[in-house]
């Protein structure tokens, strides 16, 4: 009989990457909102040691900071909205990407947050209103976003009665987010920027053939093996056996056959692909 443990590490496993991420983010804010139950002031203390200082030198003295504070959320509005927009990233991704790709994407657009952040705190003083440390996964969110308006910008997406090309969309996050500069939240628009870059410079080098994300892969490929370590059973070689096909050569003509989909996709629309390639892109999400 299986346990309850058991169960919910069976379901945690099945769900998208992106989706696994709203789960950490949820469970770290209800911890924290336990600890300031438990504790007085519990929960500021983990923000304090986990968020993004606005002082760069305890950035470098707290060099994790850099990627915690990516799943760190003062309040249930803050992380509602941005997990909504995660929830609905990961169906678009699941579709059409691998998971560790949606994952990678994300992962870079908190930490460019995070330089720009650190950056502008320390190139502006006192023209930018940052008076505090940042937290929030909106720089990762963002990120995700414009790596779909930049890759895919004639794909048409529906709003209630709405039909427009996703490159519109990304136009119109970027213009509505500027304002934020002169605003309260200028750190926090400073992050969104950073991830904005960080998106746009991703889909751009992967349109030339080029994945940026490729040294977290030795990373990500390290925590899973200590997860689950392989067994390595050693045979003779006979003269049937034949050389197999490099990794990163098959990871590259596979996501050069996906590319021709999503440029298909751009140009006529996801119903014009055929029962195959629809076959393809489903299968593709669920590597």
């Amino acid at each position: 009989m299986t346990t309850l443990y058991q169960d919910l590490k069976d379901k945690l496993a099945r769900l998208h990457v992106l989706e696994q991420m709203i789960v950490v983010n949820a469970l770290v804010f209800l911890i924290t909102g336990l600890l300031s139950l438990v504790i007085s002031n519990g929960r500021f203390y983990v923000l304090d040691f986990l968020s993004l200082s606005n002082d760069i030198w305890e950035v470098f003295l707290n060099p994790w900071t850099i990627i915690t504070y990516g799943f760190l959320h003062y309040s249930l509005t803050h992380l509602f909205f941005n997990m909504l927009v995660l929830y609905i990233l990961a169906r678009t991704f699941a579709n059409l990407y691998r998971p560790r790709m949606a994952l990678k994407i994300y992962v870079l657009g908190i930490i460019s947050g995070a330089v720009f952040f650190s950056l502008a705190t320390s190139l502006f003083p006192g023209i930018l209103n940052i008076n505090g440390p940042l937290v929030g996964a909106s720089a990762g969110v963002r990120a995700c976003i414009i790596f779909l308006c930049v890759y895919m910008p004639d794909k048409l997406v529906g709003f209630f009665t709405l039909r427009f090309k996703l490159k519109y969309l990304g136009i119109a996050m970027v213009v509505l987010d500027l304002p934020g500069l002169l605003s309260a939240n200028s750190g926090g628009t400073v992050a969104h920027i950073g991830g904005y870059a960080m998106g746009f410079y991703f889909a751009y080098q992967l349109q030339k053939g080029r994945e940026i994300g490729q040294f977290l892969d030795n990373i990500l490929d390290y925590l899973s093996n200590k997860k689950h370590p392989l067994k390595t059973a050693y045979r003779k070689k006979t003269k049937k056996d034949t050389p197999k096909p490099k990794k990163d050569q098959n990871a590259f003509t596979h996501q050069k056959q996906i590319d021709l989909i999503l440029d298909k996709i751009g140009k006529s629309g996801y119903e014009s692909l055929t029962q195959e390639e629809k076959d393809f892109l489903f299968r593709a999400g669920k590597k």
